[in-house]
């Protein structure tokens, strides 16, 4: 296990920032206890200075403090100075970010224009064809030194121009040394940022920003926390910009970029955040304003208790063993619960809103892949005729007066359960505060847990009570349990994705049950199928993998993204990566089942996984195609 999360275990319960050192970014230092800096970046071609500096005013305006601009050869590179001329005409001085890709000589140009770099080590000086590499030892410090050779000249520049550098590894664009030498893993991703890194450490250079970024948000807290450790260990401490690339757009990618990003904010890492959205740049600035203000308050927490040992591995996923109760736990998928307890008359309105049709063939209430498992009803009893795979729940005082029919079962809190003399025998709900010791508690194989948090550090406190459970040895189903009271739907949306998606993401929960009055039980539901598919623990809908457009971008993302969820939003379970350019194509969509990349003006190529079968379509004919494509490989249905 790792020497700095078992040496620093207490970070897991309380939280504690991670202390970087502090980077000059022109006058707008990041990292040490600086604020958490907003960044994101322009989708106007680098060549239209008046565009480029329109849309920069647009995000500094909406709170975006630093901006980054694509640069993909050597004429963008130079008209970066002249954008920041003229932004500085107009009386902005927001500090800019080269964004470079395969041309060294555009970034060692850039670096004497504006504040900062950002490299990716992936396609700097190597690049990608998907070949399976063999090296000996000195065969690959042979790779090393041609890097340190091609490398340092920009180090230079940077050092002589007090400009800085972000290095960020992206987990679908690692190199084919990368690959074949490391994996596609979170180690490899860390390998790859870290042999820049040090580099850069052997010329004095130290201003720098690390980055982990990937669309799989595992894969995102894996290579984070993974990074910080081999930072400690080799005596780094470099801010750290998050984020989750290629997210998409709508509610989607706000669940996902909250759940990667705002469950490390939870737990004390990260300098400067950038969501990446499928949208306007500008609709950006506000979402992760929201993000970062979501998780600013668990720096107040009330006390947690230390765990005394840590009974998981951080930078693998491996869901808890549990004991199957019911169609909880195990081996299922993590269930939801909707609650339909207000005793509202109009029962058939609150049935639809949790995801439910009726079957009129067979006179019952039927769920579909976005319907609720568990229906709790509170202390209003029902006589609804519901299909075989729900579960109904009552307030066990309600339940002891039903009669006992199959799949209808109770929920205690403590003291009830402990003192009731009727229980189900095969299935108990029993809710709890994740502050009680897990020995106070009863060791019964029917129980599951609704695990609940007064405290405002609520991932620690429920995450500590799950490690707890493991520590001793209990394999009971925990379904989480969050009342966001009065949250508007977006603040919800955000706070939950963070706190409820960062405990699923390390395989810890068996079900999810937002509470809320603010928002509609329709919502909720929504919401909570939402987290459960961004942490890919159960996916009930399909996935889009589409990358912010920039000024690389070679077609309207937002446009043909909204034409090919129109045509596919029915195929559940299929990943579609959707691609402004070939720099983000089939790398950035690595794990996708199918992919539309621009490769030229008005051309597109499909790609299934990681090869090109349909290359240079006409853009008018590349959705119809792409659907073609899918019949064709026997992953359509009829919606």
């Amino acid at each position: 296990m790792s020497d700095f999360f078992t040496r620093n275990i207490e970070r897991l319960t309380s939280y504690q920032r991670f202390e970087t050192r502090v980077v000059k970014i022109g006058d707008l230092p990041v990292g040490g206890d600086n604020p958490i800096r907003i960044q994101s970046m322009t989708n106007t071609n680098t060549m239209d200075t008046e565009a480029t500096v329109a849309q920069t005013i647009r995000l500094v305006d909406a709170g975006c403090e630093y901006v980054r601009i694509t640069a993909p050869g050597v004429k963008e590179a130079q008209n970066l100075g002249v954008i920041k001329a003229e932004l500085k005409k107009q009386g902005y001085a927001v500090p800019l970010i080269a964004d470079i890709h395969f041309v060294p000589r555009a970034a060692e140009i850039a670096a004497q224009m504006v504040e900062k770099v950002r490299i990716n080590p992936g396609n700097y000086v190597d690049r990608k064809k998907f070949q399976q590499l063999e090296y000996n030892q000195l065969e690959y410090q042979a790779e090393l030194d041609r890097i340190r050779e091609r490398f340092t000249p920009l180090i230079h520049i940077c050092k002589e121009e007090g400009t800085a550098m972000r290095i960020g590894s992206n987990h679908g664009s690692l190199s084919d040394r990368i690959l074949s030498h490391y994996g596609d893993t979170p180690f490899g991703m860390v390998e790859s940022a870290l042999e820049f890194v040090r580099i850069c450490n052997d010329e004095n250079y130290h201003e720098l920003v690390i980055s982990m970024k990937a669309s799989n948000t595992r894969v995102v807290n894996q290579a984070y926390r993974l990074l910080v450790d081999k930072m400690v260990n080799e005596g780094f401490n470099y801010p750290l910009h998050l984020g989750v690339t290629e997210a998409g757009d709508g509610d989607d990618a706000r669940i996902k970029s909250a759940l990667g990003i705002g469950s490390l904010l939870l737990d004390g890492f990260g300098d400067t955040i950038r969501v990446s959205l499928t949208e306007a740049p500008e609709a950006e600035i506000p979402v992760a304003l929201d993000i970062a203000k979501a998780c600013s308050t668990v720096s107040q927490h009330a006390s947690i208790e230390k765990l005394a040992s840590l009974p998981i591995n951080l930078f693998e996923f491996h869901r808890r063993k549990t004991t199957p109760v019911s169609i909880i736990g195990g081996a299922n998928p993590p269930v939801v619960i909707a609650d339909l307890s207000d005793g509202s008359s109009n029962m058939d309105s609150g049935l639809q809103n949790a995801g439910y049709q009726f079957n009129l063939l067979d006179q019952k209430w039927e769920t579909g892949d976005l319907g609720a498992d568990i229906l709790y009803f509170g202390s209003y009893p029902q006589d609804i005729p519901l299909s075989s795979n729900t579960l109904s729940l009552y307030d066990s005082g309600t339940w002891e007066l039903l009669p006992h029919v199959d799949n209808q079962f109770p929920l205690f809190d403590h003291e009830t359960y402990n003192s009731s003399k009727s229980k189900h025998s095969l299935v108990n709900f029993v809710r709890i505060n994740a502050s009680l010791p897990i020995e106070s508690l009863p060791d019964d194989e029917t129980i599951i847990w609704v695990l609940s948090s007064n405290n405002t550090h609520r991932l620690a406190e429920q995450r500590k009570f799950i490690l707890e459970l493991m520590r001793h040895g209990r394999n009971q189903p925990v379904v989480l349990f969050n009342d966001y009271k009065a949250l508007s739907r977006t603040s919800l949306l955000l706070k939950a994705s963070a706190e409820m998606g960062g405990i699923l993401n390390d395989g810890l929960a068996d079900g999810v049950w937002i509470n809320s009055a603010s928002i509609s039980l329709s919502e909720s539901n929504e919401i909570a199928f939402g987290i459960l598919q961004a942490s890919r623990s159960r996916i009930t809908k399909t996935e889009y993998i589409a990358c912010p457009s920039c000024g690389r971008t070679l077609f309207d993302l937002e446009e043909v993204t909204a034409q090919i969820r129109s045509r596919t939003a029915h195929l559940k379970g299929l990943k579609i990566g959707i691609m402004g350019c070939i720099v983000n194509g089939p790398g950035e969509m690595a794990d996708a089942d199918f992919g539309y990349v621009g490769t030229g003006p008005g051309k597109i190529s499909l790609y299934q996984g990681q090869e090109v079968v349909r290359p240079h379509i006409p853009q008018s004919e590349a959705v119809d195609a792409l659907i073609d494509l899918i019949k064709s490989e026997g992953s359509w249905v009829d919606p």
